[in-house]
């Protein structure tokens, strides 16, 4: 059984030889995990069955230690998260969409990265990746605490704000979904360690439509949606299920009653994590 059989035999809800495993690090895990082993190419040999591709764009360091992506957000990696970082600026300072213009979508270079993963994709199950896909999006733009009011007292510009997201988000996938990924993978943070960010009626007005959107796009070329969210989450799986979600990661145990949560939904969704 190839890597990507296994993936698919446990997304298909049937029991495998071993349990397909993928094990990920951060930049700063990864270097120290390198020079333990005195090796910096122990990723490669580790096995993991899933092979993830995303594209992020170009992060510019403007000066030591602060990085501007392609939507214009400054981010401050001084601190202890060296991967992404915190927010530092406000790219859309007041809620009127006439103030931004969002990137373009720099198709040829999506378009080589994603042919160099079908070449070195081997036997793993390969996954092209949309990050900050949509609530987060939407917060690194106007910043946390002011996208969760504008929520509340200005719906027209949350609306048109997450309308432009889906559409540049529906643009990547019409590009992923060229090449012969197995799934789409879509991060978006929504939970806290016990419940939402924004609580389930704020998520079903906001975010469930474009999701939807999103999901119908890939399901109708037959791949596998994957969703990202740290924190509890699980007042939405019947949501995600019903809107066609086929694997829910990440699956922390120290937020989830693992058996309990297998047993309701198990038959339904696969979780990734745990």
């Amino acid at each position: 059984m190839t890597r990507r059989e296994r993936v698919i035999q446990a997304l298909s809800h049937h029991g495998t030889d071993i349990v397909p495993y993928q094990i990920d690090f951060t930049n700063q895990a990864r270097e120290r995990t390198a020079a333990y082993l005195g090796d910096g190419d122990f990723i490669d040999k580790i096995g993991n069955h899933i092979l993830r591709m995303s594209y992020s764009g170009d992060h510019v360091e403007i000066r030591d230690g602060f990085f501007r992506d392609d939507f214009g957000v400054i981010w401050n990696r001084t601190g202890a998260d060296k991967d992404i970082g915190v927010l530092d600026n406000l790219a859309i300072a007041e809620p009127d969409m006439s103030l931004y213009t969002f990137p373009e979508i720099p198709e040829e270079r999506i378009r080589r990265r994603c042919e160099d993963t079908m070449q070195n994709r081997g036997d793993r199950f390969t996954i092209a990746e949309i990050g900050f896909s949509l609530f987060e999006r939407a917060w690194t733009l106007t910043g946390m605490e002011n996208l969760l009011i504008y929520m509340l007292a200005e719906p027209d510009f949350v609306g048109a704000l997450f309308d432009r997201i889906t559409e540049f988000n529906l643009r990547m996938l019409k590009i992923y979904l060229d090449y012969d990924f197995d799934g789409i993978y879509f991060g978006d943070d929504w939970g806290q360690q016990k419940g939402l960010i924004m609580g389930p009626a704020l998520w079903r007005k906001w975010i469930r439509p474009s999701l939807a959107e999103m999901y119908a796009a890939v399901r109708r070329k037959d791949r596998y949606v994957v969703q990202h969210s740290c924190g509890d989450i699980h007042e939405l799986f019947p949501d995600l299920i019903d809107i066609g979600l086929n694997v829910y990661q990440t699956f922390q145990p120290e937020v989830y009653d693992i058996r309990a949560v297998k047993g309701e939904f198990g038959s339904r969704l696969s979780f990734w994590g745990g």
